[in-house]
């Protein structure tokens, strides 16, 4: 019986948030006494896929079929599945994401597993199958006892800390049977977010509000992000405004984030936005209003002109 891991590839490389599940779902492999098997779907290059052994896996199955080259919730529920089936295994693990969501319930309803979702620390196995989950947008914990035969386990990016090795994972074609209603839903086209640094997987975020006054002032929050190696983001109202594109927006309608570390500039702290940021590690939040609600949630607080601090930041940043 061995632990499984649906890992989600980018430009045909493992995807930060994949290297975690890859970590997690070795530890508990460790945990049961057997070995971590990786399945992956779509276009990539062996080389790539061997460093999944660099996390703790020991193989890594790679489904090829050119139509699973665009993400597809309901044929990769169906190749998972398939894994698992001749894998043996009792545990799936895969990192919680917007493809994560579409295809782990109808994974759940194939097996007929147990599933938690926003895992944040390894399962307690001392009296059965129990893990810890977030709710409530971080602000509160759930403890979830698995008693399927099969469980799936959604891990919450950025939780546990990736150790690498210099080992190399085993890659092995995998043909799974997919059928026309695989397919039902087909993609017809991709429109992906730009950037140096994409904000799913960044570690660190500069993200900014109507605080900015304008587009024309961005400039600011870009030679930040660009110093520092981050990511940037902004509130809802900015990109309803066209100030910046959709995917930058953060929040509760938006994307979420887990950065070690983010920053928050001219954003007042909405309870929306909370929602997607409030799992970060470190949050500084920036604002020349003392009494912005983002203030009560923030690790560390400047109260000052975003058009003074930030310039500051970016020349200490860039002196290191």
């Amino acid at each position: 019986m061995s632990v499984l891991i649906f890992a989600e590839v980018e430009n045909g490389k493992l995807k930060r948030s994949s290297q975690e599940s890859i970590f997690y779902g070795a530890k508990v492999a460790g945990m049961m006494g057997t070995s971590a098997t990786v399945i992956v779907a779509g276009q990539s290059d062996n080389s790539s896929l061997a460093e999944a052994g660099k996390y703790g896996a020991s193989k890594v199955l790679h489904a090829t079929d050119a139509r699973l080259n665009e993400p597809n919730g309901m044929a990769y529920a169906t190749v998972v599945a398939a894994a698992a089936r001749q894998e043996g295994a009792s545990v799936i693990v895969l990192a919680k994401s917007s493809l994560a969501d579409a295809m782990t319930a109808r994974l759940a309803g194939k097996l007929k597993a147990g599933l938690a979702a926003n895992v944040i620390e390894l399962p307690d196995l001392s009296n059965g199958f129990r893990v810890k989950s977030s709710i409530y947008t971080g602000k509160a914990f759930a403890y979830n006892d698995l008693k399927a035969d099969t469980k799936i386990l959604a891990i919450k990016k950025n939780t546990i800390a990736v150790e690498e090795t210099d080992a190399a994972a085993t890659v092995e074609s995998f043909t799974p049977a997919l059928n026309d209603g695989d397919f039902a839903v087909t993609v017809k086209n991709v429109v992906k977010a730009t950037g140096d640094i994409l904000l799913p997987e960044a570690d660190l975020v500069v993200s900014a509000g109507r605080g900015l006054k304008g587009p024309e002032n961005w400039g600011i929050v870009e030679d930040l992000a660009k110093a520092l190696g981050a990511a940037t983001a902004c509130s809802k109202p900015v990109s309803d405004l066209d100030w910046r594109p959709h995917h930058e927006h953060v929040g509760q309608t938006g994307i979420k984030v887990s950065p070690n570390l983010y920053i928050a500039a001219g954003i007042s702290g909405a309870i929306q936005h909370l929602a997607g940021v409030n799992s970060s590690k470190v949050i500084v939040v920036i604002n020349k209003d003392p009494e912005a609600p983002f203030f009560k949630s923030a690790d560390y607080g400047i109260v000052g002109d975003v058009f003074d601090v930030l310039p500051r930041l970016t020349k200490a940043a860039q002196a290191l």
